[in-house]
């Protein structure tokens, strides 16, 4: 193609730089510059100052930026078991009634957000699961939206598996439980923690549900930061999404050096 001649590489490049930057650099520039502003009347912030992450870990909004990683880290074990479990159990399908499954797993990733909102707050404020203004209602909604990318995820990891590797080991007296544990989930380890990552990052940047049902004591980073920008305190904002953005990275981070760990092995 002629994208491997040099002149149209560096084309390329040359309009693909840009337009990164302008289309996801400038927001985020501008989103860190205003974590760090006293004032901002011109084209760039004046009186830079730290007082907004002082803040930011002195009051609740540490407690917010706590409970954000407790969800994110709860809902997508959660959903990490349940789409492993469900996917290794859907394999041995013919394919209709795999497919027919398969739907209903990703119904809740075609759903507004809202409406997943709205119907937990109708289905549990009343007994007898009464469940409403407790944490447990929110780790509920993380799930629901999360669990379909993370099915996905392991389902695809499963397909690219060689089913010699198991055939080998069955045909050797491997016990099923056995041929699990020893062959098949360490092969598949490098999804399982793609998958786990991409749960995680969909659950710490959650909103639409969330601030339908959260309880007053489990108020997460988004709804804060929602909330801060609402009243108007767009530099307290700002830093909490950049707090937001940098430990939801710092965990990716962490996690990715995990799945290369795993795909040398």
């Amino acid at each position: 193609m002629l994208v491997w001649s040099r002149p149209w590489r560096i084309a390329a490049w040359a309009l693909a730089v840009p337009l990164f930057l302008i289309v996801y650099g400038l927001p985020v520039g501008v989103i860190i510059l205003a974590s760090f502003s006293g004032q901002w009347n011109d084209i760039l912030p004046s009186n830079l100052t730290l007082v907004h992450y002082a803040k930011a870990f002195r009051t609740d909004s540490y407690d917010a930026l706590r409970a954000s990683l407790l969800t994110g880290v709860i809902a997508s074990a959660a959903a990490l078991v349940c789409g492993t479990w469900a996917a290794l159990a859907l394999r041995a399908l013919d394919r209709l009634p795999k497919r027919i499954l398969d739907l209903f797993f990703f119904i809740p990733s075609a759903v507004p957000s809202v409406s997943v909102g709205l119907a937990l707050l109708v289905a549990f404020s009343q007994p007898p699961f009464l469940l409403n203004g407790t944490a447990m209602i929110v780790l509920i909604a993380h799930f629901i939206l999360i669990s379909a990318f993370t099915y996905g995820n392991v389902t695809a990891g499963l397909a690219r598996i060689p089913a010699d590797c198991e055939q080998v080991a069955e045909s050797l007296g491997a016990r099923p439980f056995y041929r699990l544990r020893r062959v098949t989930l360490p092969l598949l380890l490098p999804y399982l923690v793609a998958a786990f990552s991409l749960s995680f990052a969909l659950s710490m940047g959650e909103l639409g549900a969330t601030v339908m049902i959260y309880p007053p004591d489990w108020v997460t980073l988004p709804v804060k930061i929602f909330a801060l920008s609402d009243r108007g305190a767009i530099f307290d904002a700002a830093t909490l999404a950049t707090i937001l953005g940098v430990a939801t990275l710092v965990v990716l981070l962490g996690l990715s050096r995990l799945s290369t760990k795993a795909m040398t092995r």
